[in-house]
């Protein structure tokens, strides 16, 4: 299981004396507690009183639980898309049984991050019917120059070694199986 911490936040607001009379029902709301924040709600695991805490070598995986902060439990059921490369697409890519779907894609690019979960999902579903990997365009420029890959995320599908299908943009995943079921 693996945490993320999503920053804390506090609404500053007036004493009950000092509040005008038209602000008051929401001022009492927030300042319920009289500590000038929202109230504690224990479910997430919110404090109404952040404290300062170092962060300097937390990991990734850890979990982190400090005061002040919402904490979100996650399960890792994420499948990792393994990856190409211009050493490895001959072999993994042209050379293939079976039809191919790579998404080509950058670390910066927030829509590719967004479509990888879909692609691997079906990466999962496809099983032994479609191999899919990614395919960094930073690192490997070249192989994205040689298909023409003008915009990210971009997935192609390919089989006998040959381009056969291309989606652009972050698609939904109907459109993804669309395109796949064409091929396998």
């Amino acid at each position: 299981m693996a945490a993320t911490v999503i920053e804390s936040f506090a609404v500053p607001c007036r004493s009950r004396a000092s509040a005008p009379r038209a602000s008051a029902s929401v001022s009492s709301l927030l300042c319920r507690r009289g500590l000038g924040l929202l109230p504690q709600f224990s479910g997430l695991r919110c404090a109404s009183v952040p404290l300062k805490v170092k962060l300097a070598a937390v990991s990734a995986r850890s979990r982190v639980v400090r005061r002040g902060a919402v904490v979100c439990d996650v399960q890792e059921t994420a499948v990792q898309l393994p990856d190409v490369t211009k050493a490895t697409w001959q072999s993994l890519v042209l050379d293939s049984s079976v039809p191919v779907l790579v998404d080509f894609w950058a670390p910066w690019c927030g829509p590719c991050r967004m479509i990888e979960p879909t692609v691997a999902k079906l990466a999962k579903v496809y099983g032994g019917k479609l191999k899919c990997y990614k395919l960094n365009t930073d690192e490997n420029p070249d192989i994205a120059t040689q298909y023409g890959i003008r915009s990210i995320p971009t997935m192609m599908i390919f089989k006998n070694g040959e381009k056969k299908d291309t989606v652009i943009g972050a698609v939904p995943e109907s459109t993804l199986v669309t395109s796949i079921e064409k091929f396998v």
